[in-house]
């Protein structure tokens, strides 16, 4: 007869709910565990966002030394610059926080313990959470220093901005996340491609009238187009852009919807099929 203590200890755990929070936070700190000694991935942090920023902090130096129009211009693209950093920044804090698992042969271990792949995602949303916030601050401290721009010129709006700009980059993340776990390393290079891909037609350096008939209709379906405009709005006096900010969170929710639907999907599939052998993993 079994010991009852013995019975306990064999009976199947619970599973734990997709909201628990303990388990995001689990994965929160194994990544800022990655970081404690590796002088890389700090420099991954910071690196990029501050070698982007002297190169347009300095032309828009040289801009503002001409006409007051090429002054105001100046600013809209720091502050696009600046903006357009937290979303990649976003994207990229999701699809490393996977890649980090495949590349240490850890993917089918966190698959196989007590959480959900869900939390995986959300634990890896704060990890991207965390990293912009640093990134940004540096950033945003240097263009004030070096520039004398500060992007809290946009005031209140510029809270909806980020949110909505963090919110698309989640979105991204998550779908490249899917279609590396999908096709396997050959996909990797997405997790850095793939934001390039949007930005002719977001609107970052441009307004989106100067783009051709097509680009325009296709960059309606980019929330950052409609963040981008409402920032030079704001900027140029027009007041705070309802529409715009409306769209792009619209838009937002359509993404992050089907983001979550496609990695369900694939980890569906994965469940009667297994992963691709090209995950190393």
């Amino acid at each position: 007869m079994v010991d009852p203590i013995d019975s306990r200890r064999l009976a199947p755990r619970k599973p734990v709910p997709w909201f628990a929070i303990r388990p995001m936070l689990g994965i929160l700190l194994r990544q800022l565990y990655l970081y404690r000694r590796s002088l890389p991935r700090w420099m991954e942090i910071f690196y990029w966002p501050l070698l982007d920023l002297l190169v347009w902090g300095f032309l828009t130096l040289y801009l503002k030394q001409g006409t007051i129009h090429m002054a105001g211009t100046a600013k809209a693209l720091l502050g696009g610059l600046l903006l357009w950093d937290m979303l990649y920044r976003s994207q990229q804090g999701i699809s490393v926080v996977f890649l980090e698992e495949i590349w240490s042969r850890n993917l089918y271990n966190m698959m196989v313990a007590p959480v959900t792949p869900f939390h995986v995602v959300f634990g890896a949303m704060l990890t991207g959470l965390v990293k912009v916030s640093l990134s940004s601050s540096v950033a945003i401290v240097l263009a004030w220093f070096l520039f004398s721009y500060s992007i809290f010129n946009l005031g209140l709006s510029l809270i909806p901005f980020i949110l909505a700009l963090v919110l698309m980059g989640w979105s991204l993340g998550i779908m490249t996340t899917a279609l590396i776990l999908r096709f396997g390393q050959e996909a990797e290079v997405l997790a850095w491609g793939v934001i390039f891909l949007f930005q002719p037609v977001s609107a970052v350096f441009n307004p989106v009238s100067v783009l051709p008939g097509g680009f325009r209709q296709v960059a309606f379906l980019v929330p950052a187009s409609h963040v981008f405009e409402g920032m030079r709005g704001v900027l140029s006096g027009k007041g705070f852009p309802w529409h715009d900010l409306i769209w792009a969170f619209l838009i937002d929710i359509i993404y992050f919807l089907g983001a979550l639907l496609l990695f369900h999907r694939v980890l569906e599939r994965a469940r009667k099929t297994g992963f691709s052998l090209k995950l190393g993993s």
